[in-house]
């Protein structure tokens, strides 16, 4: 099984990718890659995930080779590439802004492949995120999430999430920037005030170059005095990295409402759930689960 995109995934897959997240803590020393090789293709700009991934299959008795991701930018063809790679690893997780590319390789390929990041989606960052709130919020699925800023692989992933998950999503930038409305959760506004009324987890994302402006970051930054018009017990959960004073105010995110530095820690358990939901047959599972 490949993880390229939440939209491939059920609520039900999403879920059992969070029980085992939950045994993976309770028990994060058990040697499940044991034998296991993953061929990791990373940035050296990458941190969190990059950290979590090689971590995280190495705590399960794994070996990572890494490779950075202009590794994949040469003549020779996708599917030759991950046809000869199947040959000595057990999967591969890819870092990559061409989500093309993932999706080539995950269509010729017999080993899982896992979408570590592109410029179109983030899925583990946000399965992740989803993951920490369910545990932080017991009504989790009842909560109204909205984020603020432009169309990007972090909006879109919580998009894919709020779709499979049936989670109330709000997006708020200037025209333009909406989202294909597939599903009849998403609702797009301009305007930030009214919306915040209505939101429990308020989520940003840093803002391109293009955004970085005065007009725009004076509208739509997230401010104390703007997250206080948020419902009660609100969350801030900025994507890092962020930017204080552009996407997020310096105060904001001094805040009680900022979710703080420990909420990614369980980024390393949701990606070791996703590497063995890929990777390890059904019975490993219901063994798991007795």
């Amino acid at each position: 099984m490949h993880l390229l995109n939440i939209d491939h995934l059920t609520d039900t897959q999403i879920l059992e990718i969070f029980e085992l997240a939950d045994q993976l803590k309770t028990d994060p020393n058990e040697a499940h890659l044991k034998g296991k090789t993953f061929v990791l293709f990373f940035p050296e700009s990458s941190i969190r995930t990059r950290l979590t991934f090689e971590k995280g299959i190495m705590d399960l008795g794994g070996r990572c080779l890494l490779f950075p991701p202009e590794t994949l930018n040469k003549r020779e063809a996708l599917e030759d590439v991950i046809q000869y790679v199947q040959n000595w690893a057990d999967g591969v997780v890819v870092r990559h802004p061409d989500y093309y590319v993932i999706q080539e390789l995950g269509r010729h390929s017999t080993i899982p492949v896992i979408n570590a990041m592109t410029s179109d989606n983030h899925p583990c960052e946000i399965l992740a995120d989803l993951y920490t709130i369910s545990r932080l919020r017991e009504d989790y699925r009842n909560l109204v999430y909205t984020f603020v800023g432009h169309a990007g692989n972090i909006s879109r992933s919580w998009k894919d999430i709020a779709k499979a998950m049936d989670l109330q999503f709000n997006h708020v930038c200037v025209n333009g920037q909406q989202l294909s409305p597939d599903h009849r959760n998403y609702r797009f506004h301009t305007e930030l005030a009214p919306i915040l009324a209505n939101s429990d987890v308020v989520l940003t994302d840093s803002l391109p170059e293009s955004f970085r402006t005065r007009e725009y970051i004076e509208r739509y930054q997230i401010t104390i005095e703007r997250m206080k018009l948020a419902k009660p017990s609100a969350l801030l959960n900025p994507c890092p990295p962020f930017y204080r004073q552009e996407e997020v105010s310096e105060e904001a995110i001094n805040s009680d409402f900022f979710v703080g530095y420990s909420f990614k820690r369980n980024l390393i358990y949701v990606q070791q759930a996703i590497l063995l939901y890929c990777c390890i047959s059904r019975s490993f599972f219901d063994m798991m689960e007795r």
